[in-house]
This record gives structure tokens, sequence and C-alpha cells, in this order.
């Protein structure tokens, strides 16, 4: 029996992983929520929480070792400037997971990681009017110009 092994490999090389976590940590506190598979997003939820601990601490080492994980030079100042301090009063707990359901090509279950006070809201289009006003509008030009033939043609006939 295994002892004290903890993670999930997620059939990848130990330097794979590694660069997996690192790109999507980074995206997830660049664009404050993602969609991944569920167990990648559980995988992640201890390490971003980990920077945003780092971010609270507001020294130099600290973002040091942020900047040594996170890819990117902005994520890391908004880390510092912008998510930290929204959760200053939490102890613990700053992304939520959602569980979205399963991907359609190979059925993988999916999950919506994201911050808190950073909810998602998916873009609704509307289809209804604009959709129907178009097809409606198209249908009766055409429509009407085949009457107005079909009615020269009977009025010539008469």
């Amino acid at each position: 029996m295994p002892h004290q092994v903890a993670g999930r490999k997620l059939g990848r090389t130990t330097s794979h992983r590694k660069a997996l976590f690192r790109n999507l940590v980074t995206e997830l506190l660049d664009k404050e929520h993602i969609v991944t598979t569920l167990y990648k997003a559980k995988e992640i939820r201890p390490i971003a929480e980990k920077m945003i601990t780092l971010g609270k601490r507001e020294n130099l080492h600290a973002r040091r070792q942020a900047a040594a994980f996170v890819r990117s030079r902005a994520v890391v100042h908004k880390l510092f400037e912008t998510l930290a301090p929204r959760f200053s009063d939490r102890s613990g707990g700053y992304t939520r997971i959602i569980r979205l359901g399963f991907r359609k090509g190979d059925n993988a279950e999916t999950a919506l990681i994201e911050f808190l006070g950073s909810e998602y809201k998916p873009k609704v289009e509307k289809k209804g009017k604009k959709a129907k006003a178009g097809k409606q509008g198209k249908e009766g030009s055409e429509g009407t110009a085949k009457d107005k033939s079909k009615k020269g043609e009977a009025g010539e006939g008469e």
C-alpha cells in the first residue's frame, strides 16, 4: 500500500505536470475563472490558494516566490495589487469549483474553478427577436416578390 503519496499523476511525467499546473494557475490568476477537467481543478486549487496567501504577505520575498511559479510579470502584479487585497479579511477558501458536466469528445468531467467575488456570468445570446426578424424579413421579401410576379402574370392573363 503506497503511503504518503499525494496528488494525481494525470497521465503525465513530473515535469509536464508541473508545467501544466504553472500554466493553469497563471491563467486562473489572470482571468479569475477557467474551465478545465474536474481533477485538474482539484489539483490546482491548493496551489492557487497558496499564491493568494503569498500575495497577502506583501513583501519582496513573497513577490519573488510568486514570480518563480507564475509565468507572467503582469499576473504577479495583479496578484499583489488586486487579488490579495480582495481576500485580506479571509483566512482561506479563496476558490470555488463548480461541476459543469461531461465533455463531448472524451466524456471527461469538466469544472469551472473561480475565485470568490468574481462570479462568472456567461454571455447570453438573444436569438429570439433578431433571428426571427431576420428570417421573417427575408422570407417576407422573397414571398412578396414571388407574389408580385404571380399577380403580375395573373393580371396580364385577365
